[in-house]
């Protein structure tokens, strides 16, 4: 498997350098030079494979070349072992939940796959390898879970103060152990600036092994493309109608992995990024710009992302936004269209959704209203309701909930991240 920046001045790495570096030189992202398609077969028997089996032929299709078959199945069937149910609301519109793994988010699917890839990539490694992650949210408790106690890796953990849910907030800060958490006075943006502007510091990279387990690492990107063949291969059981995937969207790496998916044969129809006020490609879809803003607040937190990394992956799938818009539909919504739809799925559906969930719930509305079709719509809901409602806490969080916060305030300036790196 051979990859390439998207910012096309860097030389092809092999996969276990793009994972290790997080970011190619040049600061581009990496991205498969080629995405073959998967045999017909595969398609045909999807109904009857397991989500771990269906897991597997997706990454060995693109890993082959990287590792022996034994290590990749142990890594899937250690990483993937938590469910993705396709949860039926009517005959035309689903659930998938993607919040059954150990920290509650679909977080937790990327970032246990990409600790046990690095993980067997470190294997003879004498060098203590530093992971550095910016997270409106979910990313860094799935990290950390993941990461914890994992030898030869350290964990730091970016995240806004004052920006991220009470529950998300508890799940950061109290692993300890070989994870940190540090507190920036600031924003999403602003932690994720400090993450790349880490990789691109001369001196950080004389003196540490650095990586990234943000979406901008494609070793986090490509286990999240299983779930969506996992999804259709349950949706195929229940309906013969064209898919459509509406995807709560902030960095895009979710609906990234989506448009891999597709790239390697999965049958969908549209994809709908559904975002919340922070509405860059919205925009950039209607208009052909692309023009970064300030994040915007917003009560789903996760999604409030100014500068989408991920764009830059998509933009090498499609060459124009023309030809983007052939696949992609977006819209932006309001806080309180979010909470009327979390509203309504409640009372017409005795179903409980949490704000990211919620908009991606009004993005397939809103796609099915102004393009009437007969298809099937599966929305991705990514994280358990009780991270942002007044609902029962599951166990998992009851623990984190009672642990002490631990964290280090740091401003919004490079020079801070890069002071603690080093004295620490």
């Amino acid at each position: 498997m051979k990859l390439y920046s998207t910012n096309h001045q860097s030389p092809t790495v092999s996969l276990r350098e793009a994972v290790m570096n997080g970011l190619a030189p040049d600061g581009g992202l990496y991205m498969p030079e080629e995405l073959k398609r998967l045999p017909e077969e595969f398609f045909k028997k999807l109904e009857s494979l397991s989500f771990q089996e269906i897991a597997f032929e997706v990454a060995w299709s693109l890993m082959k070349e990287e590792m022996a078959e034994k290590d990749l199945k142990t890594i899937v069937d250690e990483a993937i072992n938590f469910d993705a149910p396709l949860v039926p609301l009517s005959d035309t519109l689903s659930v998938l939940e993607l919040f059954h793994g150990p920290t509650l988010a679909f977080k937790d699917f990327g970032a246990r796959f990409m600790a046990r890839l690095m993980a067997h990539f470190l294997k003879d490694s004498k060098k203590e390898l530093t992971i550095l992650v910016a997270t409106s949210g979910d990313t860094g408790s799935a990290v950390a879970s993941g990461f914890f106690g994992i030898p030869g890796v350290r964990v730091i953990l970016l995240y806004p103060s004052g920006k991220v849910s009470e529950i998300q907030e508890k799940q950061l800060t109290t692993m300890g152990g070989n994870v940190t958490a540090l507190e920036v006075k600031g924003v999403f943006d602003d932690c994720q600036r400090m993450v790349k502007e880490a990789f691109l510091d001369k001196e950080l990279k004389s003196k540490l092994s650095l990586s990234s387990a943000n979406s901008i690492n494609i070793g986090r990107l490509i286990p999240q493309s299983f779930y969506y063949f996992y999804a259709y291969a349950q949706a195929r059981l229940r309906t013969t109608r064209e898919l459509i995937f509406s995807v709560p969207s902030g960095n895009f790496g979710n609906l990234t992995a989506g448009l891999i998916a597709k790239r390697m044969g999965l049958p969908v129809t549209r994809f709908i990024a559904a975002c919340n006020a922070n509405d860059v490609v919205p925009q950039y879809l209607k208009t052909g710009r692309f023009e970064p803003k300030p994040s915007k607040k917003t009560m789903s937190n996760a999604m409030d992302v100014g500068n989408p990394s991920n764009f830059a992956r998509m933009r090498e799938l499609y060459d124009s936004s023309k030809t983007m818009r052939q696949d992609i539909w977006s819209r932006s919504f309001s806080d309180a269209e979010t909470e009327a739809a979390m509203k309504e799925v409640q009372e017409k559906y005795h179903y409980i959704l949490e704000p990211h969930g919620a908009v991606g719930y009004l993005g397939a509305q809103a796609f099915l209203k102004e393009n009437p079709s007969d298809v099937s719509a599966i929305i991705l809901e990514t994280a358990h309701p009780a991270k942002f409602l007044n609902v029962p806490l599951p166990v998992e969080l009851q623990v984190c909930r009672n642990r002490p916060k631990k964290s280090v305030l740091i401003s919004s300036e490079f020079r801070d991240l890069k002071n603690f790196l080093l004295k620490n």
